[in-house]
């Protein structure tokens, strides 16, 4: 079946009583971390961020759900979302240090919201990714130098070639007055389906990493990586603000779960159609059949209980798949035109502004330990660590060899 002719409306999954596993089943193998596809290990991580965010949502409507059946349906369905994540979360190899995956991790945020940035069709949705992607851009490069000089280790050896370690937007510039984190919501009522998903699966991505380095920071011994992760981790709650103020809040909480259970329909399906690994496959292929069951009990909630057709908010087939890919040419471009932007509002502004400026004062009164740990590298190695594949950086004030 062709993906355009496939609407998952039409299909029925697997029975919700016939879903649960036992613990040999979930018992998965993990991904081997020298041999398996880094895309591979960016799908994982973004596919444990969809099911974290399913689960996390299914919980809020749970503590404002009056309806007792209602609540009873949602807990037997997310019941089964904690399963997929634990099966798609312990696929990531215990044998990664931390610090490697917090590199796949920020790997996921490049080509994952690059991806979306390209697809977007609103131009206001569509500029949000691309401000945002150059500041997890320069995360990457932040923690790949971290990594060699804790770990004596290349960043390539996790990204390969796919990504490149360069400096994007200076973390230090992230740090933005909360009220200038806050964008202007999408219209649900006028708003593309695929505008709607691409929200949810970005905001599920940046929350699930604001989650991990908020539990994981404090694990190391180090003291720089104890401060580089307190740092970039305080610019991911920045970011799950800025996405989540992109959906538009006057959708209804059936509107929201059938929203939940589509998305996780798309990317199931997308990762199935475009995964390497034969094993990993099937699982995406085992998740995605579950979830058309979730789907469709979602849609009988909306309408016996908003009294409307899911039909009039979702899709009538998948969009093209979701795909990771280098996205190089992109990032290059938007590092040569807008990586001087900062946010005023609810928008962007190319000049530093006074609140910027007060707050800027104030939290980097000390030297920000993103700085830090490029002068540190330095001074170990040098020079820094780059993995440039395409050539000098675009921004020519940043090819010296020196921090940025």
């Amino acid at each position: 079946m062709s993906l355009v002719a496939f609407n998952p409306l039409e299909h029925r999954g697997i029975p919700l009583n016939d879903q649960l596993r036992n613990w040999g089943q979930l018992d998965v193998a993990p991904v081997d971390p020298d041999t398996s596809d880094p895309y591979t290990k960016c799908r994982i991580i973004a596919m444990n961020g969809i099911e974290v965010e399913a689960i996390m949502f299914s919980h809020h409507f749970n503590r404002v759900c009056p309806d007792l059946e209602v609540k009873q349906q949602l807990a037997q369905v997310r019941n089964i979302e904690q399963q997929q994540q634990k099966v798609v979360n312990w696929l990531l190899p215990g044998q990664a240090s931390v610090l490697e995956t917090t590199i796949s991790y920020e790997q996921v945020a490049v080509d994952l919201t690059g991806w979306v940035a390209r697809q977007e069709p609103d131009p206001h949705l569509k500029q949000a990714y691309q401000f945002g992607l150059l500041e997890d851009f320069d995360h990457l490069y932040r923690y790949a130098n971290l990594y060699e000089m804790i770990e004596h280790r290349k960043a390539e050896k996790i990204i390969d070639q796919l990504t490149e370690a360069i400096p994007g937007r200076p973390t230090r510039l992230h740090h933005r007055h909360p009220i200038d984190n806050v964008r202007e919501p999408y219209d649900r009522e006028a708003a593309a389906p695929i505008s709607r998903l691409h929200a949810l699966t970005i905001m599920a991505a940046e929350q699930q990493t604001m989650n991990f380095y908020m539990n994981v920071g404090p694990m190391y011994m180090e003291p720089i990586a104890r401060q580089l992760y307190q740092e970039i981790g305080l610019v991911e709650e920045e970011h799950v603000t800025h996405y989540e103020s992109l959906v538009d809040p006057g959708e209804t909480w059936w509107e929201r779960l059938v929203n939940h259970e589509y998305n996780e329909c798309y990317l199931y399906y997308s990762f199935m159609q475009t995964e390497t690994d034969p094993r990993i496959k099937g699982i995406w292929e085992l998740h995605l059949n579950m979830e058309l069951e979730h789907l469709r009990i979602a849609c009988d909630l909306m309408r016996r209980h908003d009294g409307r057709d899911p039909e009039q908010v979702l899709a009538p087939s998948l969009p093209e798949p979701v795909t990771f890919e280098p996205n190089k040419q992109l990032v290059r471009e938007l590092l040569a035109t807008q990586i001087d932007w900062t946010t005023l509002g609810t928008g962007y502004v190319q000049e530093a502004h006074r609140r910027f400026e007060e707050y800027q004062d104030k939290i980097n009164a000390e030297r920000p330990p993103s700085d830090q740990v490029m002068e540190d590298h330095q001074h170990k190695f040098g020079e820094e660590y780059r993995l440039e594949t395409e050539g000098p950086h675009p921004v020519p004030s940043m090819r010296q060899n020196r921090y940025q």
